[in-house]
């Protein structure tokens, strides 16, 4: 951990009301409403098929890079709190619809399994929307018991995802 806290990487999602204006509001509440945290980055917003039950509408995909001194709990009760603000209701239902995802993807290097949090997020590595949003953000990053997301990429074509945004973009902290 360096004085800044520790790289953590958060995948937000949303497919209800209006999902781009979701997620983008859900950056600028990591970028100011999470203490000891601070927002350094921000990949492309892509929509994409659900993953779970097809019943539902499209998702608007992105990641987050955030250094936080928040311990692994702390930072989800705080993601937890910003989803319930945003409207969103924890019923149970598992790859349904909703309101906005907050998801801990990866926590450092750390390698963990507490009450409500697994890290890295299970499914990643199988996840295009998450993998490549990631490898744009963090292209040189390595995933604990998974290698490079460079490989990891490599393994999408990208075909289910559309990009929201110019790939020009300045990014928060400078980073595209």
């Amino acid at each position: 951990m360096t004085d800044a806290g520790l790289q953590v990487f958060v995948g937000i999602g949303a497919n209800l009301g209006d999902p781009e204006a979701q997620v983008r509001e859900a950056f600028r509440r990591l970028a100011g409403d999470v203490p000891e945290t601070r927002l350094t980055g921000q990949s492309r917003l892509y929509r994409n098929p659900p993953m779970g039950p097809q019943d539902q509408p499209d998702y608007v995909n992105a990641v987050a890079r955030l250094y936080t001194r928040l311990e692994p709990l702390g930072l989800l009760h705080a993601l937890q709190a910003i989803e319930a603000d945003c409207g969103r209701e924890r019923d149970g239902t598992r790859w349904g619809p909703r309101l906005l995802d907050l998801d801990i993807l990866l926590f450092g290097d750390q390698v963990l399994d507490l009450p409500g949090l697994h890290v890295p997020h299970p499914g990643l590595a199988e996840r295009d929307f998450v993998v490549l949003p990631l490898a744009e953000l963090a292209p040189g990053l390595k995933i604990p018991g998974e290698g490079l997301i460079e490989r990891l990429a490599r393994r999408f074509d990208g075909a289910s995802l559309v990009a929201l945004e110019d790939p020009n973009v300045a990014r928060v902290g400078g980073q595209r």
